[in-house]
């Protein structure tokens, strides 16, 4: 894998309270995953590696105004945001969880769509000049996918970060990594590590 840090960014999908963490109100689905693969210290990795190597962290946060009134319940899923009262922008478990927080430099995009590739963030990656994606987060058959296959349409080079996604189900994230496979690069956090830590002392 080769990457030019000055065009590559790392997006952190969804890494908020209510998704990835215990107490989340996604937690009966995901958190189990999130702990078994050890994703949070997956991502932390990652996130860690990509700053060091001067490479743009952007995080895309799915968050709804407290009435709701921006969130179209055109699925399951945002169906399921609405009625258990989930992802109310302004409370606690709709925020990054600390031990990923964002830092000084890094980008938050906030978007009301199951999906992150929003005009917002293609726009901020097209002023940064980056055409090149690393995706990690959480669902990797839901959101993650989703945002990674409209990047592939937009142009971008992509790579799945494989260890640092989980799904509800290991079977679920693996059927979305086989099938991102025809679309993107799969790596791991070490291989991105290795890439693009080259030269520099970790």
């Amino acid at each position: 894998m080769e990457l030019n840090r000055e065009r590559t960014a790392v997006i952190a999908i969804h890494c908020q309270g209510d998704i990835v963490s215990q107490e989340g109100a996604f937690a009966p689905f995901f958190f189990d995953e999130v702990k078994r693969r050890r994703v949070i210290e997956k991502v932390s990795g990652l996130l860690g590696a990509a700053r060091h190597a001067g490479i743009q962290v952007v995080y895309t946060r799915v968050a709804f105004s407290p009435d709701y009134s921006d969130l179209v319940p055109n699925s399951p899923l945002l169906q399921g945001v609405q009625q258990g009262g989930s992802l109310k922008d302004g409370s606690a478990l709709a925020e990054i969880i600390s031990p990923l927080a964002p830092k000084g430099g890094d980008t938050v995009i906030t978007h009301t769509t199951v999906g992150g590739m929003t005009p917002e963030l293609h726009s901020t990656l097209s002023e940064h000049n980056i055409d090149t994606l690393l995706f990690a987060g959480v669902a990797t058959n839901v959101s993650v996918e989703g945002t990674a296959r409209a990047a592939v349409d937009l142009g971008y080079k992509v790579f799945l970060v494989e260890d640092a996604c989980s799904a509800a189900t290991q079977e679920a994230h693996q059927a979305s990594i086989d099938s991102l496979s025809m679309l993107a690069g799969i790596t791991t956090v070490q291989d991105v590590e290795n890439t693009i830590l080259a030269k520099q002392p970790i």
